[in-house]
């Protein structure tokens, strides 16, 4: 059944403020209701009462995931809207503007998608979460264990000098910490790179169990681990969010966006977490690129390639100051 009304909600922390509107887009009535389970059913009962409705979202991923969660429970239709551009805010900013804003765009259509689905995706993405900060407090615990050893004493830079990464906290961990307060921190940092190790280890085999039984035939592909697996199906979400191979690189961020200006002529790559683990996925390091086939009118020197040699230029002579004339000297023709 197709919706007869347009509801658009604007969401919060702790509230969420609704505007529906018909088919015309004309206002029928707003809402502010709480962020809780008895809130999502006071706006829900609303909405049935004035008609079939279709919600769009802000924020699915942050502030709106609860309210999304218990629509799509409901059966009813929701969609995710961006945020409004900074064009459309000229008549003032507020809560029921943007919701408002949100409700135009369900009738327009335009910048609309399916919410990303949640499940095993929403524990993929939870894992990956906890890797990264896992890896760049052991990156950091790493890096102040390797700056400590610099400065100790030579028995302690003696054994600890030549180590670094893995073997160096281990090698820190087995100190045994007395009153030295040097030893003690070190012993410290080694202990918590360890435990952060121990912990990215069980975050990929966790990866790998779920991934085995989600997307085996993903991980079959060359060079794609269970890292790169997962960042791509957190990414991509829903396959219904990708109608095409266009659709698809331009969510990668494969596709490139015309930047020219003036006699510039140039393209751009945006970035995203997908492009991200397809460059990671490849099993042979990417070709050089050729300044010569690129249409841009002048070449950098960072972008010629390795074989072309500099123009060498000879050394300017140094330029000595004239001797001094003597003072007597009579001036002849």
């Amino acid at each position: 059944m197709e919706w007869t009304v347009a509801i658009g909600v604007d969401t919060h922390k702790d509230v969420h403020v609704a505007v529906a509107l018909d088919r015309f887009g004309a206002q029928l009535d707003s809402r502010e209701v709480e962020t809780s389970e008895t809130g999502y059913r006071s706006l829900l009962c609303w909405a049935l009462e004035l008609g079939v409705p279709a919600f769009a979202v802000e924020g699915c991923g942050s502030y709106g995931a609860g309210l999304v969660r218990f629509l799509e429970c409901a059966g009813v239709t929701v969609w995710e809207c961006e945020r409004p551009r900074r064009r459309e805010r000229r008549r003032g900013k507020s809560d029921l503007i943007d919701a408002a804003l949100a409700a135009r765009r369900l009738l327009s259509g335009d910048g609309l998608r399916l919410p990303r689905g949640g499940g095993r995706r929403e524990e993929l993405r939870l894992l990956l979460l906890e890797r990264r900060s896992a890896i760049q407090a052991r990156t950091a615990a790493l890096n102040q264990l390797s700056a400590i050893v610099v400065t100790a004493p030579e028995p302690l830079r003696q054994r600890l000098g030549r180590l670094s990464g893995e073997r160096l906290a281990g090698a820190a961990a087995r100190l045994r910490p007395g009153d030295d307060v040097r030893t003690a921190v070190v012993h410290r940092l080694g202990r918590r790179a360890e435990r952060l190790s121990h912990e990215v280890t069980e975050v990929d085999r966790r990866l790998l169990e779920i991934l085995t039984e989600v997307a085996p035939t993903l991980l079959e592909e060359c060079g794609v681990g269970p890292v790169c697996a997962a960042q791509l199906l957190v990414s991509s979400g829903d396959p219904n969010r990708m109608t095409s191979e266009a659709s698809f690189a331009a969510l990668a961020g494969t596709s490139p966006l015309d930047a020219s200006s003036g006699q510039q002529r140039r393209r751009r790559r945006p970035p995203a977490q997908p492009g991200a683990a397809r460059d990671r996925a490849r099993p042979h390091p990417p070709p050089r690129r050729n300044d010569r086939l690129l249409p841009t009118p002048t070449r950098r020197r960072q972008d010629r390639p390795r074989g072309t040699p500099l123009r060498q230029t000879r050394p300017r002579p140094l330029l000595l100051p004239p001797p001094p004339r003597a003072p007597n000297t009579a001036l002849t023709t």
